[in-house]
This record gives structure tokens, sequence and C-alpha cells, in this order.
């Protein structure tokens, strides 16, 4: 099976939603997280602080480390968690996401992982 990331992207700056929306969400991510660990599609998840509490970490130029506030992109949309799923093939992993973006509330990304290099 391939193993899919699938990304929740958080925009910076739109209203909150309310707390009962945000209780509702929670509750349907938690019925989301069960039934895929049963099924067996799960691999890990998380969800992150806001992006705003993001610390960059880079290679400078004369080989030093730079650290610098975060985030690393300049974008409204920020990732706010993710999951980590294997799926038989991309079909299944876009099924997922589905049910997984209704869970949220939120635009989820579903890109697959490279494949592990040959020994």
């Amino acid at each position: 099976m391939t193993q899919y990331l699938l990304s929740v992207y958080m925009v910076e700056g739109t209203e909150p939603p309310s707390a009962e929306a945000m209780e509702k969400s929670y509750k349907d991510v938690d019925v989301f997280n069960s039934e895929i660990q049963a099924s067996g599609n799960w691999v890990f998840a998380g969800g992150l602080h806001a992006a705003n509490t993001a610390t960059v970490v880079r290679a400078g130029d004369a080989g030093d480390v730079i650290t610098t506030d975060g985030p690393f992109a300049e974008t409204k949309e920020q990732l706010g968690g993710f999951w980590v799923i294997q799926a038989a093939d991309l079909d299944e992993a876009l099924a997922l996401a589905a049910r997984a973006t209704v869970a949220c509330q939120a635009p989820v990304e579903v890109r697959p992982f490279q494949d592990e290099p040959a020994e």
C-alpha cells in the first residue's frame, strides 16, 4: 500500500468558527480517526499550533544555520494538521480525504509519499 499525506489547511485571518462548530469538528474528526484506525488505513496524525508559532531553520550561504520566526511561506493558507494514511491507490486516498475534509471543515490536500529506494 502507498502512504499518503493528507494536509489540512487553515486560512489565517478568517473568522474563527464558533465554539459549537469547533466542538462538532473535534467530535467528527475523532469519529473519522477511529474509523480509519479500524480499517487499517491509519499510520499517524496530528494537529498543529497556529503558523505564527513556527520557527524556520535554514542553511545560510556560509554554511551556518539561521533560525527565524515562521511561518516559512508568506501566504494566508497554512498547514494546520495532517494525517499520514496508507491506501491501495489514489482513489482510496481521495475518498478518505473527502471524509476528512467534511470532518475537520477545512481543505485537505492529498499527496503520495515518494517510493522508498530499492536496496
